[in-house]
């Protein structure tokens, strides 16, 4: 299915800078509480929550500034516009948290390793541990609202990162309880290290999410279905081929073939090529550009395909099921 519609594109960058600096004013105020405090308290764990928490307002600014790139029009070193600047800002986005994951792990291993004896964390890094989850919550849901609201994935990967964060905050205060509890500090070193690859986990997870983005890549049928069924509903158009969607942030780039009557005009086989173009914006919301290629009757479906036709969405929908007389669908890769 065709996903829903988002903000129109000036209120969606609006949008995006709103969730960036929501991000960084409530990022930063937990970022400097937590590692403050886990200097003061002694907690390993809360000081490695405080760097989770100071990753996020590099995030911030980093989405403040990809406001501003995406919002450029297009030109002639861009011609399909500065929305994937987006995309490698997020590609950035989970790099740092795996590196800020790895560095939380180094600390924490070669703190258990020493096997040094450590004091019990002061009863503030609970307090600042409670304070976190709650202002992370807080953060969680307003980014997951705007993320919906403008279809970025920039901002909705921000939203799992700040969800991940409050399970990051909430281990640290159930290490820090049963290091109270049974007086070992150790757990607080031990929770820490759970932690890291917790964040080093969700790095990973971000990362492979935009993986098929970046190659250009859309495995979703039901966006092909809607593209095939806004083909049929025009008169004069027939045999979609060649058919091929990429993601841009959140917008979507169309190629397609059909085929037209030989017999037409060149003007009556453009108004059919343009009548398609608007059933197929129609159908799937945000659509940044779509290029229909026409073809008289008969010259489609040749060797180089390169795309997806009907029957290949048909296949994939049935798995071993071929249509009697139907040649098999040609690899993209002819």
């Amino acid at each position: 299915m065709a996903k829903a519609k988002v903000a129109a594109p000036d209120t969606r960058i609006i949008l995006v800078r709103r969730a960036a600096t929501i991000a960084l004013a409530g990022n930063l105020v937990l970022a400097l509480a937590k590692i403050i405090t886990g200097f003061i308290a002694g907690s390993l764990a809360v000081i490695g929550d405080g760097i989770d928490s100071s990753t996020d307002v590099a995030i911030a600014l980093m989405t403040l500034a990809v406001g501003f790139i995406i919002s450029q029009p297009s030109d002639k070193e861009h011609p399909w516009g500065h929305a994937r600047a987006e995309t490698v800002a997020t590609i950035v986005l989970a790099f740092i948290i795996v590196l800020a994951g790895m560095q939380l792990f180094h600390s924490s291993f070669e703190q258990i390793r020493s096997g040094v004896p450590r004091p019990l964390p002061a009863l503030s890094a609970l307090v600042v541990t409670v304070a976190s989850i709650a202002g992370k919550l807080a953060l969680a849901a307003s980014q997951k609202a705007l993320g919906k609201r403008t279809g970025s994935a920039m901002v909705l990967a921000n939203a799992k990162n700040m969800a991940n964060d409050v399970i990051i905050s909430a281990s640290v205060l159930t290490g820090l309880g049963l290091s109270w509890l049974f007086s070992l500090p150790l757990l607080d070193s031990l929770t820490a290290l759970a932690v890291s690859l917790w964040v080093i986990k969700s790095g990973f997870g971000i990362f492979m999410e935009l993986n098929q983005e970046l190659m250009d890549g859309n495995a979703d049928n039901g966006l092909y279905r809607s593209l095939f069924d806004a083909v049929a509903s025009v008169p004069g158009a027939g045999n979609p081929h060649r058919a091929r969607i990429r993601k841009m942030a959140n917008l979507w780039d169309i190629d397609l073939d059909i085929e037209v009557d030989a017999n037409k005009t060149v003007r009556e086989g453009h108004r059919i090529a343009e009548c398609v173009a608007e059933a197929v914006r129609r159908a799937i919301p945000d659509v940044y550009d779509i290029m229909v290629h026409v073809e008289p009757s008969g010259a489609g479906e040749h060797a180089e395909q390169y795309g997806l036709c009907e029957r290949d969405v048909e296949r994939e929908s049935r798995p071993g099921e071929a249509a009697e007389g139907q040649r098999p669908a040609e690899s993209p890769a002819e």
